[in-house]
């Protein structure tokens, strides 16, 4: 049984996590560490709160009704392996995955359960708050529709 490690899942839906009213789950753990973070209680891999895959997997369905979810971090690709075992167990899922990497950095196991996807470093120079979804001006936030799918 695969484990994870969650900072939290959001006690209130947001608006500004990706399209419609979503839950946001957050998980623990970053590797980029940028200027201006507004959550750098994720950045600790040692901090959070360990769960198994399975266990989360009832949590979210408990707590997210209209199974649209937003997960992000800290740095989501850091525990690939678990985030892709539960990604496998939330088909039924409108799922956006907000990432501080480069889109050619997400594996093709992972980008084929999501319908959204939020890429590339936040940049304290280049702040946003008018592009919806994104917190710089240099993040992309995509329907992966329209990205092609590549193995």
């Amino acid at each position: 049984m695969t484990n994870i490690l969650i900072n939290s899942l959001m006690p209130r839906p947001s608006l500004c996590d990706g399209p419609g009213y979503r839950t946001v789950l957050f998980l623990q753990g970053c590797d980029k560490h940028c200027e201006g973070c507004h959550n750098k209680r994720t950045w600790d891999i040692h901090a959070g709160t360990s769960i198994s895959v399975n266990e989360l997997e009832k949590m979210i369905r408990e707590k997210c009704k209209n199974k649209k979810l937003t997960i992000s971090g800290g740095e989501p690709l850091l525990q690939i392996r678990a985030l892709e075992e539960l990604l496998e167990k939330l088909t039924d899922f409108d799922i956006c995955l907000y990432t501080g990497r480069d889109l050619k950095d997400v594996p093709y196991n992972i980008l084929k359960y999501l319908k959204y996807v939020k890429y590339g470093p936040y940049m304290h120079l280049l702040h946003t708050t008018t592009t919806p979804y994104v917190g710089s001006t240099n993040q992309v936030f995509k329907e992966v529709i329209h990205i092609e799918k590549s193995k």
